[in-house]
């Protein structure tokens, strides 16, 4: 189903203010174009030196657009990923009770917990297994690679929506320790108590829509494929063809 929607995004302030920003015609086409949006309202921050930091695999496509049109002849802006994964409810996994970020802790909904008669210890056994298929995808995306250093350099976490927001917050927690002089969460689009309530937790979140009425991150695309581990790695291999062409042009 094709339709449009204009939406102002609304970035609370202080004392329960509002500001508004331009307004952003929903759904977004794909990816791709909400990656371009998103890019628009980053280039004023002057994130200079930034890394982009893509969780996988929806945020990937999104964080390309934004390494691109960050970059400039003399400082490009890399892309990486950002590896995460959802702790699920062991009887019910698709529900989330949680989230686990390479180099980071798990992080889990303590009041999701008690609704559910949990304590952290009965989710040892799926925290083992999403921390291994986390690394599994480390390698596929990575190899041996480690990610870049962050260490005061502005680091920016990228994802294609916020829904609960449970894997963005494993994924700030994680890259705060790596000591990045600036912390940026980028989301095309995110659940307005999603948004406010991970404030805490970046420097800055930036999200050009921000909707209250929220389902699913999908639903705010026409095109939402599902991606595979092969297209997470022809995006990556297209920033670095993009940044090796870039290198060449200035020679």
């Amino acid at each position: 189903m094709r339709w449009n929607r204009t939406m102002r995004a609304r970035t609370p302030g202080g004392a329960g203010t509002e500001t508004e920003r331009p307004a952003v015609r929903l759904p977004y086409t794909d990816r791709a174009e909400a990656g371009r949006v998103l890019a628009e309202r980053l280039v004023p921050l002057g994130l200079e030196g930034a890394v982009v930091l893509a969780l996988p695999r929806g945020g990937v496509p999104v964080g390309y657009e934004i390494a691109r049109r960050l970059s400039t002849p003399d400082r490009p802006v890399p892309l990486e990923v950002l590896v995460t994964r959802k702790i699920g409810y062991p009887p019910q996994p698709e529900l989330g009770v949680g989230a686990v970020a390479e180099g980071g802790d798990p992080v889990v909904d303590h009041g999701l917990l008690a609704r559910l008669s949990l304590e952290e210890d009965d989710l040892a056994a799926t925290v083992t297994a999403e921390r291994a298929e986390l690394e599994r995808r480390v390698r596929a995306y990575r190899g041996g690679r480690p990610l870049p250093a962050l260490g005061g350099r502005p680091a920016i976490v990228v994802d294609d929506g916020l829904a609960t927001g449970g894997t963005a917050r494993a994924a700030l927690r994680a890259v705060r320790r790596l000591g990045p002089s600036r912390l940026v969460l980028a989301v095309p689009v995110g659940a307005a108590e999603t948004v406010t309530a991970l404030r805490d937790e970046a420097d800055e979140v930036v999200a050009p829509a921000v909707p209250w009425s929220f389902r699913a991150v999908g639903q705010w695309y026409v095109h939402f494929e599902q991606l595979s581990d092969d297209d997470v790695l022809t995006w990556l291999d297209r920033d670095a063809a993009a940044r090796r062409a870039a290198r060449g042009a200035e020679r």
